[in-house]
């Protein structure tokens, strides 16, 4: 009897003698052939583990129709996988179902080959199949050769973004290499007529499915190259990858890659990638997106534009003349003003401006004389003898003449004569 996990042995179908190695647990004694019992949780680890550790049971593709498929808010994917006779719980994580979604959606009653490991949810003791990504039935081998073109490719430096030539923005002339009698061609046209009528449309037709059509789409773009249009439309309508494989073809995608033209690659739909996605110059998810991409703005939208366009230059013109009205106006004055009569009248408004100033001047300066020569006059008058005699003052002389200054000038009993403001009179000194 073993005495631990590591140590037991399993029979393999044949009598071939495995030895399985597990995850140590602190319950490796509750195994078959010991007394005590399994705990649930302990019996579904140790299946879990050993579906894990069988390299019979990792990386196997498994084909069948999917059934009950459903989408959850985490982003994973749950669905049931199942043939005539049995069926599988399959469980998708979120970020491989992002992957699978942008290269293959599955939907219910789809032929698939799932590619995954064999496991157990153990909280259900549910086996399961953890699924790392999904080919359509048939597809696989296809699916490959696509990925190794695809490397091989990239390597040359053909998806490179630099090579990438831009689309015009007016184009006059847009080619377009596509079946004739495929929807994909009715779809460009409506769509090229309804945004962009003015622009001229080259058909160059083309097979698009079947081992014929990568020769003759390659023929068809060179011709339409010869034209010279301004952007040119590779298109098809969506199908299954064997559908599409004339645009995996590497003939094509040498010949998109060496045009000088812009080419814009409408193949398929949303979900559908071709090696002449990835070479083009830009990628369109339909063919009725690639007529929007390779279009400007709908006929409606650009007359609209235009109109709004002519009300504001006829607004911006209507102001700018104006302005130049204005400035005309502004520069006759000033031409006016530099004639000889205009500087005649100039001169002679002046030269009475001059004269009424000079005679205002000298009116003020004579005022301002008087107002002087009045003011001395006073002064003078105050220090005169008649001033000093009608402040109450008198002039003494003697009868002989000589005005008596001193009192020792005089002898008691001498005549002099007194003078004052309103006439003279004797006088007889007494002492």
């Amino acid at each position: 009897m073993p005495h631990s996990p590591q140590d037991m042995c399993a029979n393999a179908p044949g009598g071939d003698r495995v030895k399985i190695y597990l995850t140590p647990s602190p319950h490796w004694a509750t195994i078959p052939g010991v007394t005590e019992a399994w705990s649930v949780s302990d019996l579904n680890r140790y299946v879990r583990q050993m579906l894990e550790t069988d390299i019979h049971l990792q990386d196997v593709r498994v084909a069948g129709e999917i059934s009950g498929f459903r989408t959850y808010p985490s982003g994973h994917w749950y669905f049931t996988l199942k043939d005539a006779s049995a069926q599988i719980n399959c469980v998708m994580w979120r970020s491989r179902a992002e992957k699978q979604a942008a290269r293959f959606m599955p939907r219910d009653g789809d032929a698939v080959e799932a590619h995954g490991n064999v496991t157990l949810y153990e909280t259900r003791g549910q086996f399961q199949l953890d699924v790392a990504w999904l080919d359509p039935a048939g597809e696989g081998a296809l699916y490959r050769e696509f990925l190794q073109l695809k490397a091989r490719l990239e390597a040359e430096g053909l998806f490179a973004p630099e090579r990438k030539r831009p689309r015009p923005a007016w184009p006059r002339v847009i080619g377009i290499v596509t079946s004739p009698a495929g929807a994909a061609l009715r779809d460009l046209l409506n769509i090229l007529r309804r945004r962009f009528p003015i622009a001229q449309v080259i058909l160059s037709p083309t097979a698009v499915q079947g081992a014929d059509a990568p020769p003759q789409i390659v023929a068809a773009l060179e011709a339409l190259v010869a034209q010279k249009p301004d952007v040119i439309i590779v298109a098809r309508g969506g199908g299954s990858l064997e559908d599409l494989w004339a645009f995996n073809d590497e003939r094509v995608a040498r010949a998109i890659a060496a045009s000088p033209i812009p080419v814009v690659s409408g193949v398929g739909h949303e979900t559908d990638f071709t090696i002449a996605d990835f070479v083009a110059d830009l990628r369109a998810p339909t063919p009725s997106a690639a007529a929007e991409l390779v279009t400007p703005t709908p006929i409606d939208d650009l007359r609209a534009g235009v109109d709004a366009l002519t009300g504001r230059l006829t607004d911006a013109l209507g102001s700018a003349v104006q302005l130049k009205r204005l400035e005309l106006a502004e520069l006759q004055a000033q031409l006016k003003g530099l004639s000889p009569q205009a500087q005649f009248a100039s001169a002679g408004q002046h030269l009475e401006s001059l004269r009424s100033r000079l005679a205002m001047g000298m009116a003020y300066r004579l005022s301002l004389e008087r107002e002087r020569w009045n003011g001395l006059a006073q002064a003078l008058h105050n220090v005169s003898p008649l001033g000093v005699l009608n402040r109450g003052y008198a002039i003494v002389s003697k009868p002989g003449g000589g005005v008596v200054r001193r009192a020792n000038e005089v002898k008691p009993g001498e005549a002099l004569k007194v003078k004052v403001s309103q006439g003279e009179f004797g006088v007889t000194v007494s002492e």
